[in-house]
């Protein structure tokens, strides 16, 4: 099986609304005397845990290699009482792959050093607690989720984030690393989404299986899918084949599979500044739009670009390549604010007077009806 490292235009393929690369840093931004970048701090009344689970599907082949069966790695979040040593961001071997692939001028171990918020390894807290599960985009390791989903878990919730073999970055525990594979090619978005979705599926099989290490601290019943980018798109797909989802949310990703798809749970649309429009090209979320028939949102960020939703917003900003008009931190804190508040509404009850309209808060912030 022949596997090589993907170009610095892999990120460039990646299937969504308005998919970017970062551009190149200068070397005095990003020497290896450079402070480590830190994630913003949670804002939630729990600390923060973090543990990593190797899955694989040994009834389903992976889309790539079918010689294998389906791996994933998951991250998973969640709240704690614990203290302790923190989790790595990622590992080094990925972190290498992904400053490779991104074609930034960083050190090999940049993500690596990156400083999380979370206690590797620490206990849950008691009780059952809602899940909510996660996608990254296409040739964007699950990482890039971490800041979002330790929010999440600082308030309660526990968060999985699903690593998909060949799609990204992404090191498994005999020691092997595999960069995005499938990257060079492109992706068929129908295709991968239809094989997230069932990764969504498959994962949550897992954690809430009787015996599993899981199954006693989640509630099965309160469960939220969503993602950014293609994993957005395939959370849009997963609510409709796997009814245990309650509730789904896309960021910034294309829906392709918006020409048949009935969806009657409540749904969040989030897009950046010039394809969250309604009558942008390559914007094909009013024909979904038309068929969800539960609660709906549709927001559109002004002064962003594809991967602000992500923690490459403010890391861009530490490398001093921001990609787009809003500040890296108020990326995270909007998308946190927003994610949140849908979340909170609908595995929870609360209510979410940020989610009814225009937010003296948050003026960058559009809502559409189309």
């Amino acid at each position: 099986m022949r596997r090589t490292l993907i170009g610095a235009t892999a990120v460039a393929a990646a299937a969504g609304l308005g998919a970017v690369a970062l551009p190149s840093a200068q070397a005095e931004t990003a020497g290896p005397e450079a402070a480590s970048f830190a994630l913003a701090e949670p804002t939630g009344p729990y600390r923060v845990g973090a543990t990593t689970l190797h899955m694989v599907d040994e009834d389903r082949a992976d889309p790539w290699f079918p010689e294998e069966d389906r791996q994933l790695m998951v991250t998973m979040w969640y709240p704690t009482r614990d203290r302790g040593e923190a989790a790595p961001y990622m590992t080094a071997e990925e972190s290498a792959v992904f400053v490779d692939q991104l074609g930034i001028d960083a050190p090999e171990d940049y993500f690596a050093a990156v400083a999380t918020n979370a206690v590797a390894e620490a206990d849950p807290v008691r009780g059952k607690l809602p899940l909510v599960m996660l996608s990254p985009g296409w040739s964007f390791p699950r990482a890039t989720l971490t800041g979002l989903a330790e929010e999440l878990a600082s308030r309660g919730y526990a968060v999985a984030a699903l690593g998909h073999n060949y799609e990204a970055p992404m090191s498994l525990p005999g020691g092997e690393t595999n960069p995005c594979l499938a990257c060079p090619t492109g992706p068929d978005g129908f295709d991968v989404t239809t094989d997230r979705a069932a990764d969504f599926s498959f994962a949550l099989d897992e954690l809430t299986a009787r015996g599993s290490e899981w199954g006693r601290h989640l509630d099965r019943h309160r469960v939220v899918a969503g993602g950014h980018s293609m994993g957005g798109s395939s959370a849009h797909t997963a609510v409709q084949t796997d009814d245990r989802f309650d509730a789904g949310f896309n960021l910034d990703g294309k829906l392709h599979d918006a020409a048949d798809a009935p969806v009657d749970v409540p749904f969040l649309l989030v897009g950046n500044a010039e394809n969250g429009v309604p009558g942008a090209e390559d914007n094909n979320w009013p024909a979904a739009w038309e068929q969800m028939s539960d609660w709906r949102r549709w927001i559109q960020v002004e002064q962003t670009t594809h991967s602000s939703f992500t923690d490459l917003a403010p890391i861009a900003d530490d490398l001093g390549i921001p990609t787009q008009e809003m500040t890296g931190a108020r990326a995270v804190d909007l998308t946190r604010a927003y994610v949140a508040a849908f979340v909170d509404q609908e595995l929870r009850g609360c209510d979410a007077p940020l989610l009814d309209g225009p937010s003296d808060a948050w003026p960058e912030v559009v809502f559409h009806n189309p």
